[in-house]
């Protein structure tokens, strides 16, 4: 369902912004001209995800984790590699995202929801669930900008799971809100993913990778370092990390 082959990506850390003639001409008469400097974020990934799989990705800060989600998503084009995805994307990486934070809840419920695809006719045959689940019916006509950070994660949770997609990433959206709507979003997960959605699913908890998925990837320093059997994998990173 998901084919990553060879799969690189490469970031430029931004030196040319601060470019201008004056800190050109003090570059060269100081002698510091500056290299081009380069930042690769993944390194000849592969791997296949088969229809149904919840796939795991750990790693920490800066793995590259996030950065293939997009990938996948379609959010950012490799620098190398092939990315095949048969299937409709749910991306939730980056709740809220979609949001005007001037409108109130219920303009930004058919606002994200229409980014995400949805129609006026299903949003509206939707928007009961959305606002039960979000738990936010008291707060529907504020201005998002006054939200709580939970608050804007719990609406935008609400509308991006309205719908059982077939292929579903996230990336750490199960620790957003307090620990009721946590239940209720790993709750959430684990009905999609009983109903056969596949998954990719970035978390820093091994606890929650090892409930909810049947592989994991471990990443480092953006190379696949193991893949494989989701408590093999986590207690082999966890050893690691914790220096064994």
């Amino acid at each position: 369902m998901i084919r990553i082959k060879n799969v690189s990506m490469k970031f430029n850390l931004g030196i040319e912004k601060d470019f201008s003639f004056k800190q050109l001409f003090i570059n060269l008469f100081s002698g510091k001209m500056k290299k081009k400097d380069y930042f690769w974020a993944l390194k000849d990934v592969t791997f296949d995800v088969n229809k149904g799989d919840v796939v795991g990705l750990i790693g920490s800060n800066g793995a590259g984790k996030s950065t293939l989600l997009k990938v996948v998503s379609g959010v950012m084009k490799p620098t190398s590699g092939k990315v095949e995805v048969d299937g409709v994307i749910s991306p939730m990486i980056e709740l809220g995202a979609g949001f005007d934070l001037n409108l109130t809840a219920r303009e930004n419920i058919y606002l994200n929801g229409a980014i995400l695809g949805y129609s006026k006719k299903f949003l509206d045959s939707k928007f009961d669930e959305i606002v039960e689940f979000s738990e936010l019916k008291d707060f529907l006509d504020v201005p998002v900008k006054n939200f709580s950070s939970g608050m804007t994660a719990k609406l935008a949770f609400s509308i991006a799971t309205i719908v059982n997609p077939e292929i579903l990433i996230v990336d750490e959206i199960l620790s957003v809100g307090d620990i009721k709507f946590q239940e209720k979003s790993k709750n959430k997960m684990l009905e999609m993913i009983n109903g056969g959605t596949t998954v990719l699913y970035v978390s820093h908890s091994l606890e929650s990778i090892k409930e909810l998925c049947n592989k994991v990837i471990w990443l480092d320093h953006g190379k696949v370092v193991m893949m494989g059997n989701t408590k093999e994998v986590c207690d082999k990173y966890y050893e690691q990390q914790m220096g064994r």
